[in-house]
């Protein structure tokens, strides 16, 4: 499982033109499911990012997670994160976990925060969406359950 977290101050999913999810200060968080993942690389990394200290404290040094801010997530599915693109131009996807797999394996994800009392906010699972985001710091990072 692979994911890129940005702390952010505000961010917003549409669909179609439609508002579908949005929150303030946060994370915006693009997940990717391959293949190999299973619900332990689900807790894995839900749990890294609620504990994740990577919010300021009163010196503005990183050292307050997502549960010590009371911050939302905005999640979003992108199976892009698994784009293989070192041959030719045009990147191919043989890596992303089939969407059935990986639908299943992301609501599991989004309900391990709702689960802890985070707020969650969603795009919607296989559709073209627009996500716009206030990047605070910026902070930015990837992590994967395999490394």
């Amino acid at each position: 499982m692979k994911v890129v977290i940005q702390r952010s101050e505000k961010g917003n999913v549409t669909v179609k033109g439609k508002t579908v999810g949005q929150i303030d200060q946060g994370l915006v968080v693009f997940v990717g499911i391959t293949h190999e993942d299973t619900m332990s690389d689900v807790k894995y990394i839900a749990n890294k990012i609620m504990h994740l200290r990577i919010f300021e404290d009163d010196q503005n040094k990183m050292n307050r997670s997502l549960l010590d801010v009371n911050g939302s997530i905005l999640s979003i599915s992108q199976f892009t994160l698994y784009g293989d693109t070192r041959k030719g131009r045009r990147p191919n996807f043989m890596n992303a976990a089939k969407p059935e797999k990986a639908q299943n394996l992301y609501e599991k994800f989004n309900a391990i925060f709702k689960e802890s009392g985070v707020p969650v906010e969603t795009g919607e699972f296989g559709e073209m969406m627009k996500v716009t985001l206030t990047n605070s710091g910026p902070v930015t990072f990837v992590l994967d359950s395999n490394e």
